[in-house]
């Protein structure tokens, strides 16, 4: 019962959150620089994830997350209400971190500095969460991590992020709860020390 209702209240607070990325971007559509701001402060985070996790270069995803809130900024005359507001953003970030690949044609690995510093991004975990999440997360294989941050970031569904990604549905699926998994293992590991 408490699991069902746990769920309800997730799926309310989605509903909820992409009802105020909606009314922010129409409201940037008209010119609204503070809406423009509040939904740079609400989406900052998983536009970088996102940009970073595709380029394998903070200093690239901060460029490119930039130029994503610009383009933001000139296409949401043109937003239209339909499916996920958020999937709207990292499209846009997506491709222009694509396009910065193509430009630069080198793709680099992502170290441990900069897979750490997205759990840096939500004010609200704690330093000491902090450093287990970043210490687990290091655990995973490249394309678990890339999947679980998104999810965990940006709050996107597994269908977005396979759309994102462009993988199957079930390959995110199939390693994303293999990912849960070694993070539960690492998480009793730790508890039990």
């Amino acid at each position: 019962m408490l699991a069902a209702l746990s769920v309800q209240t997730t799926e309310e607070e989605n509903q909820r959150r992409r009802r105020e990325l909606d009314r922010l971007l129409l409201q940037v559509g008209r010119g609204d620089r503070d809406a423009f701001a509040r939904l740079y402060v609400q989406t900052r985070g998983a536009v970088y994830a996102l940009a970073l996790s595709l380029l394998h270069d903070a200093h690239e995803a901060q460029d490119v997350a930039q130029d994503a809130f610009i383009k933001v900024w000139e296409s949401a005359p043109s937003y239209r209400p339909q499916g996920s507001p958020m999937a709207w953003l990292l499209t846009i970030a997506r491709n222009l971190s694509r396009s910065r690949l193509r430009q630069s044609g080198r793709q680099a690995e992502l170290d441990e500095e900069e897979w750490n510093s997205l759990p840096e991004e939500n004010p609200e975990i704690s330093p000491e969460d902090r450093a287990v999440l970043q210490e687990a997360l290091a655990q995973l294989e490249a394309e678990e991590r890339r999947i679980v941050l998104l999810h965990a970031v940006t709050g996107l569904k597994h269908r977005e992020i396979a759309a994102l990604l462009e993988r199957p549905l079930s390959t995110v699926l199939s390693k994303y709860h293999r990912g849960l998994k070694k993070l539960r293992a690492l998480m009793k590991g730790e508890s039990g020390q």
